[in-house]
């Protein structure tokens, strides 16, 4: 929606203390996971009604706002929670064999669920109304007012789905690391290089995820974990250096 959203951390985070309230209030580990949906919605929502809103317009504004407000969000997880490292149950235990090798069931699961998450996004975007609308003010947002869309709803509920999205994600992360009020960060920015080099393709994204998601994984086992934390950077700024488009050109 031609809007760099550096609250996103944040929104990941506070979807991962969901999961974690869920369990300290001895609910099912499965509850955690809308939970963690419509907490990073509503808080979504509410942003993008008071902050964001009037900013669509001036992008440079739009990221120091939403930076600042990811700090604003993660200090007042702070206040509450604590900064000490808290961690959640993964809802599967165990292991399952693959190609005769044993490997985690709930990476197995995630592996699952990112699958069913990005394809039902897709058919969202390209099967439903709001799709279509979304698509039309993404491409022309003036033409598209013009033929009766309201470009501010449109914007407002991708927002809040959006940081609902980010908020599941955070709480289905957090079995594989931990929880903390900064945890949001390092995702952010990973999320970002991967939305620069992918444009505005879900195809594009999907191939970029596992071409860099795949490369910082090989090099964290092979190497160490702070190069192949590094390795999604340099790779993106490759990329970029021989295709300035991005993959989606």
């Amino acid at each position: 929606m031609k809007i760099v959203n550096f609250a996103h951390g944040a929104f990941l985070t506070l979807g991962a203390y969901a999961g974690l309230v869920a369990g300290q209030l001895g609910l099912a580990p499965w509850f955690g996971l809308p939970l963690a949906f419509l907490a990073g919605g509503a808080c979504g929502a509410l942003v993008e009604r008071l902050v964001v809103r009037p900013l669509y317009a001036r992008p440079l504004d739009a990221i120091l706002a939403t930076w600042g407000l990811g700090i604003i969000i993660g200090q007042l997880l702070a206040l509450g929670f604590g900064r000490e490292v808290q961690f959640v149950a993964a809802p599967l235990r165990g292991t399952v064999d693959v190609l005769g090798m044993p490997y985690s069931a709930y990476r197995l699961f995630l592996v699952l669920a990112a699958l069913v998450v990005g394809g039902g996004f897709a058919l969202l975007l390209g099967g439903t109304r709001l799709g279509l609308a979304t698509r039309a003010v993404i491409m022309n947002e003036d033409l598209a007012r013009g033929l009766g869309i309201d470009a501010g709803w449109v914007r407002f509920a991708t927002y809040s789905l959006g940081s609902g999205l980010a908020g599941l994600a955070g709480a289905l992360i957090t079995p594989l690391s931990s929880v903390d009020p900064d945890m949001g960060v390092p995702w952010l920015l990973n999320a970002f290089m991967l939305v620069m080099v992918s444009g505005a393709s879900l195809a594009s994204l999907l191939a970029a995820s596992v071409l860099l998601g795949g490369a910082q994984v090989v090099i964290s086992g092979w190497a160490n974990p702070v190069l192949g934390s590094l390795s999604i950077v340099v790779l993106a700024a490759l990329l970029l250096r021989v295709r300035p488009g991005g993959l989606a050109r």
